[in-house]
């Protein structure tokens, strides 16, 4: 392992000695001597818990691609297998790991595109198959009607109140989107 890797517990090197930093940078270094330190004499400044085991634990074999930040040279010793990347999904995801930081906006905001996908060609599937996903239920419109979920709300001080008009457009306005670009569709491969 490099001495730079994240999860072996050791810091790099500095890049230019102490006393240029302390120069350039105003109040650099003022807890280096532990004796400065608030926490003193208290602090322990054993960075192994108690309790933990030695070193790192066995890395977890790797087969195929794994998801991994760019800001880390390894994988984590062990990881999740359970779901692995796949699809239009996969290849979104695949790119928000590859190209961008965990410290960028569009590393997560690729990672919501990529799971919206995941839904919406699951969804699909669903309708092409014997049991497709019921709507109603499932998007919680016939539990609003059936379990007094208006009446639930009103008079309670609660603070979801104020959206309740946004909420049938959120659930209903992508499937009523979908349905009016299906019958666009019709008409126009008809026409």
């Amino acid at each position: 392992m490099s001495l730079t890797d994240p999860y072996a517990g050791r810091k790099p090197a500095l890049t230019e000695p102490i006393e240029s930093l302390r120069e350039r940078i105003p109040g650099w270094g003022a807890d280096l001597d532990p004796a400065d330190r608030p926490s003193y004499p208290r602090e322990s400044l054993d960075l192994k818990p108690e309790g933990a085991a030695d070193g790192i634990p066995e890395q977890q074999p790797v087969h195929g691609y794994r998801e991994r930040s760019i800001e880390h040279a390894d994988l984590t010793p062990a990881f999740g297998t359970a779901q692995p990347l796949h699809g239009i999904s996969g290849a979104i995801r695949r790119l928000a790991y590859d190209h961008y930081s965990e410290a960028r906006a569009a590393h997560w905001l690729l990672l919501i595109a990529g799971d919206r996908v995941d839904v919406l060609t699951s969804t699909l599937r669903s309708f092409a198959s014997t049991r497709p996903d019921n709507l109603l239920t499932e998007t919680g419109i016939k539990a609003e009607v059936t379990h007094h979920g208006l009446r639930s709300r009103l008079g309670q001080k609660r603070a979801d109140v104020v959206h309740h008009p946004l909420d049938p457009v959120i659930v209903a306005g992508p499937w009523v989107l979908g349905a009016w670009a299906g019958w666009r569709l019709v008409r126009r491969l008809r026409g």
